[in-house]
């Protein structure tokens, strides 16, 4: 199950790209073309991407089809032939899909994935492809760094309540655990992925009680295997003191209290007084949580100054991306009919052909990798893509989300240290294979030379 299921996915789509299709058919265009995904530089401070939603989009694209409502509509536009129309009434994608697999780490101008087929297939699922892999490939990669920054300690996403719609909650919750959170208190994604859950209480079950002490009370009483307490509601210390009681009071009844959260304040400083607190009460094995407005940098400062937290709740940054709430990533034909091909506009350019990525590796750690053309190019390094579908159906069962938390986390390893920093400089070198710098050169120049003499040619007719 996915979060698109309750879409019907071929109107999950721009309308140029049902425009460009109908000239396609009208043209007789039906050869094979190439699209190929990649992001094309980085946002601030960040170093690297985390690959996410193949799984999702696997599933998604053997369904697209124009069912008589989806028709119904399109023709209501009063823009596309009736030909046009029996065309869609066909349509199945019938396509080969290239892809690095979900929880691996790729880097800027890489391709991510690439799409071969009919140039109308191809490109009808553009909007598709980019809205399934940039959404959750950013969540991904915010949460990994996340997960950097706590240092070992336990993560749990917070963010369902403030992020832009259900379905990017639950991307940004399934994103989360592949990059090694712990789980989330999004029910729906707890039940849809197998994720666990978590939760404590809110301010205002405290302050519906006449005093603080009553409510800790009576939340133990009802979850007394599992109470968490939130202590800063009136005065953080005075709501440890507090806590401790009702730890004694669970303690007498052969219970223990799991935890403490903490939502505002100096999170840092106050851990450590209600560290203070619960081990001078015979208390060390009580954790604390911390949760308010916590990502990377957060974090990371928390971590720096020494604070006593054993958990981290990530919520809302995590769940809108908040430094980076984009990715600036691209859909590209990069060759038709066996013809290479590229886009020249100024920061836009696009490498041509069908690409490999090429690994490797020094000293266990990530070195440096290679674009090379997928075929007749460099042999030597680990590829990254990997086929995934071939004529419209997946090559293989889909992966289990323990699978790509695993895949991951091995990855994570072989980062180089400084790229993981979150306020990293550093960039990981990517080489272009001589071989494809040579074409992409020569594309280039035959381009150029061709409009301008398609231009001069023009203006000469003209005069």
């Amino acid at each position: 199950m996915n979060p698109w299921e309750k879409y019907t996915p071929e109107l999950v789509t721009d309308l140029y790209e049902l425009t460009m299709a109908a000239g396609y058919l009208k043209e007789g265009m039906s050869g094979e073309a190439t699209f190929s995904l990649f992001v094309r530089d980085y946002p601030e401070y960040r170093s690297y991407f985390v690959s996410a939603g193949l799984e999702h989009l696997l599933e998604i694209i053997p369904e697209f089809r124009f069912d008589k409502d989806s028709l119904q509509y399109i023709a209501s536009l009063g823009k596309f032939s009736p030909e046009f129309l029996d065309y869609l009434r066909n349509f199945r994608f019938t396509g080969t899909i290239r892809a690095i697999p979900e929880g691996r780490i790729f880097f800027a101008q890489e391709p991510l994935l690439e799409i071969t087929g009919p140039v109308i297939e191809a490109q009808v699922v553009e909007t598709l492809v980019l809205n399934v892999m940039q959404t959750e490939t950013m969540f991904a990669s915010k949460a990994a760094r996340i997960t950097h920054a706590a240092r070992g300690k336990g993560l749990i996403d917070f963010g369902m309540r403030r992020a832009h719609g259900v379905d990017a909650s639950l991307m940004a919750a399934r994103a989360s655990f592949i990059t090694g959170f712990l789980g989330t208190s999004n029910l729906l994604a707890g039940k849809i992925y197998g994720i666990p859950v978590f939760g404590t209480m809110a301010h205002s079950y405290v302050t519906s009680f006449e005093c603080e002490l009553d409510a800790f009370l009576a939340f133990a009483r009802t979850f007394p295997e599992a109470t968490v307490l939130l202590i800063d509601t009136y005065d953080t210390i005075a709501g440890a003191i507090k806590a401790v009681e009702a730890a004694k009071v669970l303690a007498a009844d052969g219970k223990r209290l799991l935890g403490v959260r903490l939502d505002s304040g100096d999170m840092a400083g106050l851990s450590r007084q209600v560290r203070k607190i619960l081990d001078q009460a015979g208390f060390p094995d009580i954790k604390i949580m911390a949760s308010g407005n916590l990502d990377e940098f957060a974090i990371e400062g928390l971590e720096t100054e020494g604070a006593a937290i054993d958990t981290y709740a990530a919520g809302t940054r995590l769940c809108v991306s908040a430094d980076a709430p984009y990715l600036d990533i691209a859909y590209k034909l990069v060759e038709y009919e066996g013809r290479p091909i590229l886009k020249l506009s100024s920061g836009k350019k696009t490498w041509v052909g069908k690409k490999q990525v090429y690994r490797f590796y020094g000293d266990g750690k990530m070195d440096h990798d290679k674009l090379c053309l997928l075929d007749g190019d460099n042999t030597e390094g680990e590829p990254l893509l990997e086929t995934a579908m071939i004529a419209g159906k997946p090559v293989r069962k889909p992966e289990s989300l323990k699978t790509i938390r695993s895949r991951f986390r091995s990855e994570v390893k072989k980062m180089p240290e400084p790229l993981l920093d979150i306020m990293a400089r550093d960039k990981y070198r990517v080489e272009i294979s001589k071989i494809l710098q040579e074409l992409d050169d020569r594309i280039s120049h035959e381009r150029r030379r061709e409009e301008v003499e398609s231009a001069l040619e023009q203006y000469n007719r003209h005069q």
